[in-house]
């Protein structure tokens, strides 16, 4: 997937297209709680799987058992489509 800066039009629909992540300057952001570190770190594992996949590795922060995503392609200067892709993928592990 070549990935491209997301328009204005297409910034408003994203936060409908991807619940619960937020845009926030030039990139998307969620925090997850989860009970523990076990929980946390696991969440983690999954979504490296999920980025490495992609190629596209965020910006993140994880303490006990909070973690903050931060999606943004920086070579491009801004959120992407990859970013969005990323923050559903992400979304959808929740879901299962």
């Amino acid at each position: 997937m070549k990935p491209y800066l997301l328009q204005s039009d297409e910034l408003k629909e994203l936060v409908v297209k991807i619940p619960g992540w937020e845009i926030i300057s030039n990139h998307i952001e969620r925090e997850f709680n989860f009970s523990n570190f076990i929980e946390a770190f696991s969440f983690m594992t999954k979504i490296a799987l999920i980025c490495e996949k992609h190629n596209h590795h965020p910006n993140w922060e994880n303490v006990y058992s909070k973690v903050i995503i931060k999606l943004s392609t920086h070579d491009l200067g801004g959120i992407t489509n990859l970013d969005q892709t990323i923050a559903s993928e992400i979304n959808q592990i929740l879901e299962k």
